[in-house]
């Protein structure tokens, strides 16, 4: 979770355009990242793929008004209303846009292009119709943050007994660079997010980083089949934890929109 997911980055600068918080420029530019090129296919009304731009104007005319996010895994659609091939689509992909005001989603396919030396990303957007209904075990800002709280304690202590929580040279360097990016001002989400959302995403981010950093690291001192399975369980909810709380944060633009915060 060092990395946004492409469906946040998509979610997050998307809803700002759509609330005229930045310019369509701007939006796509945020979107695309460090990826060659961005395309929407499957879009009503079009034959053949078209850029960024194009559709989410035409998704704003088609009636969308915002955006969240869903990123499932197997065994938790979490974010998802179905029906289920958009789905499974989105489970494949471990993550997807689904529309407000509008019956779409969006999943992404990521394809790598170009010669050796000079590979390149290129992704393509699928644009499928969803259900229109509430999305699966969403928390909310306020339920995110004690969950990320509580389970980092305890996943700490957990992990430090065994002796593979984030610890030593690789990932010490690796929380500083994440600290350093931050430190650089990056961008957490976008325009019109309110500041727990931020908080929220950034603490998400960071108890990702400490899942990923302990399943990269092997088994540290879990040596045992007994204490490989307690690493497992102690990771297993964290992660979980830690997705709910990326996703409530990159779709509390539009929880606030439907309470009547905006």
């Amino acid at each position: 979770m060092l990395s946004e997911p492409r469906s946040g980055r998509l979610t997050a600068w998307g809803n700002a355009l759509l609330a005229g918080l930045v310019s369509p420029d701007d939006a796509v530019l945020e979107i695309v990242g460090d990826d060659a090129v961005h395309r929407v296919e499957g879009l009503p009304g079009e034959s053949a793929p078209v850029g960024l731009t194009l559709a989410l104007g035409r998704l704003r005319a088609l009636g969308v008004s915002g955006l969240r996010v869903a990123l499932p895994a197997p065994g938790h659609p979490l974010g998802l209303s179905g029906p289920p091939e958009f789905n499974a689509r989105a489970m494949e992909a471990e993550e997807a846009v689904v529309c407000h005001g509008a019956a779409f989603g969006l999943v992404p396919e990521v394809y790598e292009a170009g010669p050796d030396g000079d590979v390149h990303v290129e992704v393509v957007w699928h644009c499928l119709a969803v259900r229109e209904a509430p999305p699966a075990d969403v928390p909310s800002l306020g339920e995110a943050e004690r969950e990320l709280a509580e389970a980092l304690r305890e996943a700490t202590e957990v992990l430090s007994r065994l002796d593979v929580a984030g610890s030593g040279p690789v990932a010490e360097a690796a929380i500083d660079a994440y600290r350093a990016r931050a430190e650089r001002g990056r961008e957490v989400l976008a325009p019109g997010y309110p500041p727990r959302a931020v908080r929220v995403l950034e603490l998400a981010q960071r108890v990702g980083l400490l899942v990923s950093l302990a399943y990269e690291n092997g088994h540290g001192g879990a040596v045992s089949s007994a204490e490989m399975g307690a690493r497992a369980e102690a990771l297993r909810p964290v992660e979980r934890v830690a997705r709910r709380a990326q996703v409530a944060a990159y779709n509390a633009y539009v929880e606030e929109r439907e309470r009547g915060v905006r």
